[in-house]
């Protein structure tokens, strides 16, 4: 799955926000997203095929956090647009200020 597929599902989006504050474990994020357990772990599985989180084991315990490479991939292929909103946003700052 490539990171792109990866980040199209929401639960996907939410499980990536829940790992920017560090390493957690899958029972946390189950709680934290009210998802069943097969649920989270197979939403797990696709991010981790995407490169986008790796997983550790501490005792029982699965522990996952982000991998910063192939959000680094998105992030470049994001850019472009960003320069694209900021034109279009600094147009629109330009017509509002003209009106005032």
């Amino acid at each position: 799955m490539s990171p792109f597929e990866a980040i199209a599902e929401p639960n996907r989006r939410r499980l990536l926000e829940l790992l920017r504050g560090g390493e957690r474990a899958a029972g946390d994020l189950v709680e934290a997203t009210g998802l069943s357990q097969p649920g989270v772990s197979k939403h797990l599985k696709h991010l981790r095929e995407a490169g986008l989180v790796s997983a550790r084991a501490e005792g029982q315990k699965r522990l996952y956090r982000l991998e910063a490479g192939e959000l680094a991939t998105l992030d470049s292929w994001l850019e472009q647009f960003r320069q694209f909103w900021m034109d279009r946003l600094d147009a629109l700052n330009d017509h509002l200020e003209k009106d005032q």
